[in-house]
């Protein structure tokens, strides 16, 4: 690893020398990754951590389905932890989290997994402790709810941290096919299949907004309408 340019040169003129030409001499990159990136051009910088969140969803045989939510933490070089050196390109965190849910987002089991972590043989410990989701929905209060059970020494931090991005991702693996998004609406978590309500998306965000463009142009019976508050729907907004 090149050694960082010396504070005393650092930014150099803009009059002599662009961004990217400074990052190139000085062995920076301008953004994190070689693909393109669609933020505008950072200053020179280099790399110094990676945290991955990723989601997934499936529809099981049995009817019910699984979330599964993943968090990684990589560093671009080897790090001296407590427990040891952990050589550059193995991972400080890979924590895994499963909750199976039934179609009105109820949690019907949940598990686990600490695979990689910097203290081993003991975060592994607090694993057994996100069975407490059984039980909550993902709709109603399920942020709140999970961090109440596993917050601080309940649990693990970053484990609490992927139970935020199970509610919104179920919501978009069930929109389209456990749930009907189009103009006639009268289906999501919060109605039972009446046509006469809104599809469940419209109001939850700006571009969604009843009075916005998308609604008048996509959703025109419902452009000007309202949705009222539905107790516990928060859920996915806490």
């Amino acid at each position: 690893m090149q050694p960082l340019p010396d504070r005393r040169e650092y930014p150099p003129s803009r009059q002599t020398v662009s961004n990217t030409q400074y990052a190139k001499i000085h062995g920076f990159s301008s953004s994190a990754s070689t693909s393109s990136m669609p933020l505008s051009e950072p200053v020179p910088r280099q790399l110094r951590h990676q945290r991955a969140i990723r989601a997934e969803a499936y529809e099981r045989g049995d009817g019910l389905w699984d979330i599964e939510a993943c968090l990684t933490d990589h560093k671009p070089r080897d790090v001296a932890l407590a427990s040891g050196i952990r050589p550059q390109g193995l991972p400080i965190h890979e924590l895994w989290l499963r909750v199976t849910i039934d179609r009105d987002l109820n949690v019907v089991d949940a598990e686990a997994s600490s695979e990689w972590v910097p203290y081993p043989g003991h975060c592994q410990s607090a694993s057994p402790a996100y069975r407490a989701l059984i039980g909550l929905n993902l709709f109603r209060n399920f942020r709140r709810n999970a961090n109440r059970l596993l917050a601080g020494v309940a649990g693990c931090s970053h484990l609490t941290e992927l139970c935020a991005v199970l509610p919104t991702a179920a919501i978009q693996a069930f929109a389209g096919d456990v749930w009907n998004v189009r103009e006639e609406g009268g289906e999501g978590p919060d109605h039972g299949g009446v046509h006469d309500e809104a599809p469940f998306q419209l109001g939850r965000c700006r571009a969604l907004r009843f009075d916005g463009e998308v609604v008048r142009q996509y959703y025109p019976r419902w452009y000007g309408a309202s949705r009222p508050d539905v107790p516990g729907e928060g859920s996915t907004k806490e």
